[in-house]
């Protein structure tokens, strides 16, 4: 699980076993450590249709449906977005770059563009 933050904008992007574990498990849970505090990301499943967020103790937690990571799971969509009082909220599948990363993106869902480049 990877997450972007810019001005009041929060992006979470997901790849093919984040989305099976949250499938099965209805929490994902990651961190980034500065020193001795940490900033815990995490992504839970929950019982409201719309996506949610909150920012408790160091955690930034987005909250989705299950019916939002099923069809994730399930079919096509590449995401889902709300907007709750300015905070732009944002979950999608993580696709393979279309440029020479060097990050492994074997995980990461096949890029629906990569067909049309030649």
């Amino acid at each position: 699980m990877k997450i972007r933050i810019k001005s009041n904008s929060l992006r979470y992007r997901l790849t093919r076993s984040d989305v099976a574990k949250l499938t099965t498990e209805r929490y994902l849970e990651d961190k980034v450590t500065f020193g001795n505090r940490a900033l815990v990301y995490a992504l839970k499943l929950s019982t409201a249709d719309r996506l949610s967020a909150s920012f408790s103790d160091d955690t930034i937690t987005l909250c989705m449906s299950e019916n939002m990571i099923n069809e994730l799971e399930n079919t096509d969509r590449v995401g889902f977005e709300e907007v709750i009082a300015g905070l732009h909220l944002l979950v999608e599948k993580d696709f393979t770059c279309l440029d020479n990363v060097e990050e492994d993106q074997s995980d990461n869902y096949p890029n629906p563009l990569a067909a049309k480049i030649v």
